[in-house]
């Protein structure tokens, strides 16, 4: 039994190792929804808060430093966010949009949001969170050509059908939403207003994007390891009254441990978001122009020319369907680029990893080589390793 477990133990650090020594050193990886942490906030997480518990009822003593670390980070995230209320506790950008959901509407009421054939997310979708709290679903009027929310159609949907919830924020988002233009006409019909920034909190944070807090959401709640490079998890924040609201609802329906060693990982990463986070969200949108222009010139079938091609993360290369995006993607895995089907490619990594503008040109003739001119991947591969060599620490951090 001894030797078995050795063997097991063995054969479990090796793979970790292997995918490790690919994805990290070998791999460059333009995944919009995901990103690296600093080692220090990393090493957070193999803390031993990784044991422990606690919760809102004080039930378990010895709880004093992680209370404090909890309200340390909602302090920084309402600074950062210019929220009046922060929770950190959602375990993942999901279980937010449940939070927020479940707690706003009740059965039979309407939600509206993109639709995922318009690059919504699909856990806020019929198969997802709103076919589970049986909610009904009106898709936003969409410009498949300008990849945003057609404004005048959206009052008239929202006044015609007065949804209860109206969420913006998208998978696909290379433009801010017009939460502005429509805050207005929903709170008149007696909508709540919220802003799933998952894809783009980080860009939120460093002030680059839009400000959905102040343009009329009473929420904006998400992912914390896409465009915001934290761990793994969720994050809500919002004004006084809605955020209270939520506050007091989430323990024990959604979350009861919280998973404590997150928390303080993500606490470290919100320190790093207040200090360098505006010069992060710069480069990330100014890395992701220069590759769009660059693929571009390159023939690929980047969207959106006419509007400077993104305003966020993301580039989105539009292949016609997902059959012929995922063999795209297969081709890039091959010569060791990363992507997904769609075809998205984000910038946040390598930004993270310290690239610029003068790499996205770089990555950009490399995508060309593999996709356009059907190179061999395993000549690509080479260069992949060699351009990801130089770029192996991360910056916008303390670690420095």
């Amino acid at each position: 039994m001894y030797s078995e477990g050795v063997c097991m133990i063995t054969e479990i650090l090796d793979l970790v190792e292997e995918h490790e020594k690919w994805r990290e050193k070998q791999c460059l990886n333009l995944i919009p929804s995901e990103n690296i942490m600093s080692p220090t906030a990393r090493e957070l997480l193999s803390s031993k808060l990784t044991h422990r518990y606690t919760s809102r009822d004080r039930f378990y003593m010895g709880t004093r430093f992680i209370d404090e670390i909890e309200q340390y980070g909602e302090e920084i995230a309402k600074q950062v966010f210019k929220a009046d209320t922060a929770d950190l506790r959602p375990l993942a950008g999901h279980i937010a949009d449940l939070i927020v959901l479940a707690n706003f509407a009740k059965p039979n009421d309407t939600i509206m949001c993109i639709s995922p054939e318009d690059g919504g997310y699909p856990g806020m979708w019929k198969e997802g969170l709103s076919g589970l709290l049986h909610l009904e679903t009106t898709p936003f009027p969409f410009s498949e050509k300008d990849r945003n929310i057609r404004v005048d159609e959206a009052k008239e949907t929202i006044q015609h059908i007065k949804p209860r919830l109206v969420i913006f924020g998208a998978s696909l988002i290379l433009f801010p939403h017009p939460v502005k233009e429509l805050a207005k006409v929903a709170h008149e019909n007696g909508a709540f207003v919220g802003f799933d920034g998952s894809h783009v909190m980080g860009l939120i944070a460093g002030g680059q994007f839009q400000d959905p807090l102040r343009e009329g959401a009473y929420a904006l709640f998400g992912s914390t390891h896409k465009s915001f490079f934290g761990p793994q998890g969720g994050i809500i924040l919002a004004d006084k009254e809605h955020g209270e609201f939520l506050k007091e609802r989430i323990y024990p329906a959604y979350v009861d441990n919280a998973h404590w060693n997150r928390i303080a990982a993500l606490t470290l990463t919100l320190a790093e978001m207040k200090t360098f986070g505006e010069a992060y969200a710069k480069q990330v949108i100014r890395n992701a122009q220069s590759l769009a222009k660059a693929l571009h010139g390159h023939g690929l079938p980047v969207v959106c020319q006419h509007l400077g091609f993104t305003k966020s993360h993301q580039v989105i290369l539009d292949y016609g369907n997902y059959e012929r995006g995922r063999a795209i993607g297969e081709r890039l895995q091959r010569a060791n680029i990363i992507a997904d089907c769609v075809v998205r490619l984000g910038t946040c990594e390598t930004t993270r990893r310290g690239m610029k503008e003068e790499e996205m040109l770089r990555i950009a003739e490399l995508i060309k080589r593999t996709v356009v001119d059907e190179e061999k991947p395993e000549n690509i591969k080479k260069e992949v390793a060699t351009l990801c060599s130089s770029f192996q620490k991360s910056e916008y951090c303390f670690d420095k």
